[in-house]
This record gives structure tokens, C-alpha cells and sequence, in this order.
């Protein structure tokens, strides 16, 4: 377990106020099928990392069974609320951590998937945490993620000058980041496949999403 993650954790109770009352269109239509790419024919040990206010419970709820397992960790303490909140409206089984993603409180080849659903974008040490993803997944095991990126052109200028501004108030959030690009660079993963998604809004666009597997 890596140990180099900040002690202070986020908190940041107005953005978690707000945070499912402004994606609630968005959650029904355009992000429905990125979060059920993520969860299908889903098994054995899971992993979301970042729960936040539980957006994928309703999916973990769905595909719930004999064969799977599910874990979470929300370092937030006002996201971690709605989480538990979510997962008895849904009836799901769920243990929430209140670790960092850099310091995850699990032994290592733990989990048969990691599920990373729009979070990469407020982790402090991405590459740290990459390793801990490394790190807790079986050998052969999928790190499945849906996460958005930085844009090209006027769209992302348009990013970098709002950067400063939307991390203040939007929980961390990075608007320039190359999560896809950092994630394919990893030696410990396979790239079964990754896509560049054409949506969303400028500034939250593009999306990547994507699945790599742990070497074996």
C-alpha cells in the first residue's frame, strides 16, 4: 500500500450539494451507456474508485449477484454521505472507504476489475494512483474507466483559461488532463481498447473511455 498521499482529504460540501441536481439530465441520457459499458458481464471483485455520490450504484444494483463483489472508496466526506444514501435507495451491498485513491487499503491482487468513472480529473497524484489501480488488481484483472480530457484547438484554449477557475469550484476537477494518454503509457496494462468520445459541452469534452488489463 503506497503511503505518499496528502493527509488532508477533499471536502467540498457545496459541490457535493449541487453535484446530482446538475448532472441529473445528463446522468439519464448521454452518460447511461458509458456507465452500463462499464459494468457489462461485470464479475468477481470490483472496485469503484472515486465512488462520489454513488452514480454508478444504480448500475452495480443491476448486474448484482452470486459472482460479484463490490468495494468503493470517497475520500469527500459530503460525497461519501450521498454515496451511502445511494446505496440503500439501490439496495446494494457496498463497503465505502473513506481512503485516497494514492492509498489504497487493500492487499495487493485484490480485485478482478477497477472501475475509475469521471475521477481521474480530481486526483492529486495520477500516476500514483495508476500504480495503486496496478496494484490491487489481479493479474489478467481489467481497469475499466469513461473519463473526460483535455480538447484541441479553441475548445481547448478555452479550457486553459477556465482551468484555474473550475478547480476552485468544481471539487478539484482538472479540465487539462491526458488521462487517457498517461494510462496507455503504463507498462503494467495491456491496451485492449480505448476510445475518444466526441461529447459533451466545452469545457467538459471530449470523453475517453476505455479498458486496459494487468499484465500477468
Amino acid at each position: 500500500m503506497t503511503t505518499d498521499a496528502s493527509n488532508q482529504k477533499p471536502s467540498h460540501p457545496f459541490f457535493a450539494m449541487v453535484y446530482d441536481p446538475a448532472t441529473a439530465l445528463i446522468e439519464r441520457t448521454l452518460l447511461r451507456p458509458h456507465r452500463e459499458y462499464l459494468v457489462a458481464d461485470l464479475e468477481g471483485a470490483v472496485l469503484d474508485l472515486g465512488a462520489g455520490t454513488g452514480a454508478m450504484f444504480p448500475y452495480f444494483a443491476a448486474v448484482e449477484s452470486d459472482v460479484t463483489t463490490f468495494h468503493a472508496i470517497e475520500p469527500d466526506p459530503h460525497m461519501r454521505r450521498q454515496a451511502e444514501e445511494q446505496s440503500r435507495t439501490h439496495s446494494l451491498d457496498v463497503t465505502i472507504d473513506d481512503s485516497p485513491a494514492e492509498s489504497l487499503p487493500y492487499r495487493d491482487d485484490t480485485f478482478d476489475v477497477v472501475i475509475a468513472s469521471m475521477v481521474f480529473c480530481t486526483i492529486p497524484g495520477v500516476e500514483t494512483a495508476l500504480s495503486e489501480v496496478s496494484r490491487v488488481l489481479k493479474p489478467g484483472g481489467e481497469f475499466r474507466f469513461f473519463e473526460h480530457v483535455a480538447d484541441d484547438g479553441w475548445r481547448g484554449r478555452v479550457q486553459g483559461v477556465l482551468a484555474p477557475l473550475w478547480k476552485r469550484l468544481a471539487g478539484g476537477c482538472h479540465l487539462t488532463r491526458q488521462t487517457a494518454s498517461r494510462f496507455a503509457v503504463d507498462s503494467t496494462f495491456d491496451i485492449v481498447e480505448v476510445e475518444r468520445l466526441h461529447l459533451g459541452v466545452t469545457p467538459i469534452r471530449p470523453f475517453v473511455r476505455g479498458l486496459l488489463r494487468k499484465r500477468a
